[in-house]
């Protein structure tokens, strides 16, 4: 995640503890990589309610056949708290129709986990919303990915809009923290200044807006993506609602996801508009180190299978029914999962010789894959010019 709002506007967060952090340990090589304890991502059931158009997990409203059972979440869950995770997010699917989710997010709570919630916000009525606050989410993530039957179409229902922004009323009115989560494509981004005025007139603390990634049902929208010249409009637009935000003293925190270009552009800005505060940009950008894929975010699916983050459901580290999380996470014999911990080496292409390397992380591995069939192959989705990351000029101070 890029937190637009910090490294524009000043303006921290508690977010900031897992997104920045100096590392004091010494470099890592493929023999000793450091090893981080991520924020992981439990797909805790895969079954659905709505048949978005993007959805990651191709997830359906069917029963799914081996899913974790109650006591195992339970097992997994401790698992995490022994190897000190500092996150859980509960997601899906859509979470809310988990069996038992919130008996699974209180025990984790219990251990001394922090807890996040992914939903579509559809079936988070008034009483759901007070149970979300009484066990004590950190956030509710509600997706919006339009406005009105826009976003409906989206994902798959009509009504779904009215049925999302209602969750985010019920929230907010108790004091339950909300993010609205936005997924960027040609399909939708003219609905973008509306989603700000939105989060605005609702008093939405925070806005999340990602980029596609093609995998599942969304790998069917790569000819929806935008083209490089929309993709820097977009953010533009960001950053400069972001800015005029807090100008008028709007204090929401706004990030952008899973185009880690999103930091390398945003730093050039600084540099360019307020060169004064561009070290101190690049400094936090270094130490948040781009895409974090198999080291600092790690998901587990339906069935209990690891993956290296929620979009990587096609390949699998082990399965926390046979091994605790950790033992998995740890375990650098699998090719993949040594290679992205120290993935320097293995990039190829623009990704291999960009200058903004140690803050992008090589972007969006899985988008490479689907493209070029190589993990490891450059980043379709990148926008910066061949100048702008140094295979003319090298620039970066």
């Amino acid at each position: 995640m890029i937190s637009v709002s910090r490294l524009l506007c000043g303006m921290v967060t508690e977010g900031d503890s897992l997104r920045y952090f100096r590392n004091t340990t010494p470099e890592p090589t493929s023999e000793t990589p450091v090893l981080h304890r991520p924020i992981v991502v439990w797909n805790s059931t895969r079954r659905c309610n709505l048949h978005c158009v993007h959805c990651y997990a191709g997830s359906k409203d069917q029963t799914y056949e081996g899913e974790l059972t109650y006591e195992e979440g339970r097992k997994f869950i401790q698992g995490l708290a022994d190897f000190k995770v500092p996150v859980l997010l509960f997601s899906g699917g859509e979470p809310m129709l988990r069996d038992r989710v919130f008996d699974l997010a209180s025990y984790a709570r219990s251990l001394g986990l922090r807890v996040v919630l992914s939903t579509n916000g559809t079936l988070i009525t008034p009483e759901v919303a007070r149970k979300i606050k009484e066990i004590g989410f950190a956030e509710a993530g509600i997706s919006l990915d339009g406005i009105g039957e826009r976003n409906d179409r989206f994902r798959g229902q009509t009504g779904a809009f009215d049925a999302a922004l209602q969750a985010v009323r019920n929230c907010l009115s108790i004091g339950q923290k909300v993010s609205v989560r936005f997924t960027i494509t040609r399909r939708n981004y003219m609905d973008i200044p509306q989603i700000f005025d939105l989060a605005e007139r609702e008093e939405v603390p925070r806005l999340c807006f990602y980029h596609l990634a093609y995998v599942g049902r969304g790998d069917h929208l790569q000819g929806d993506d935008l083209d490089p010249e929309e993709t820097r409009k977009v953010v533009d637009y960001i950053f400069d609602r972001t800015v005029d935000m807090h100008r008028r003293g709007f204090k929401k925190e706004v990030l952008t996801v899973d185009n880690h270009a999103d930091g390398a552009y945003l730093y050039l800005r600084v540099k360019r508009d307020d060169p004064q505060r561009a070290q101190a940009a690049l400094d936090l950008l270094r130490q948040n180190g781009g895409n974090n894929s198999g080291i600092r975010i790690g998901a587990v699916d339906n069935l209990g299978n690891v993956h290296a983050d929620q979009f990587w459901w096609h390949y699998s580290f082990g399965n926390v029914k046979e091994r605790s999380f950790g033992d998995i996470w740890q375990d650098t014999s699998d090719p993949v999962m040594r290679g992205l911990k120290d993935r320097r080496g293995m990039l190829k292409g623009r990704c291999a010789r960009c200058q903004f390397v140690d803050i992008c992380g090589g972007n969006l591995r899985v988008r490479a894959e689907s493209v070029h069939g190589d993990i490891w192959a450059e980043d379709p989705a990148c926008y910066l010019t061949d100048d702008e990351i140094g295979l003319v000029s090298r620039t970066l101070s």
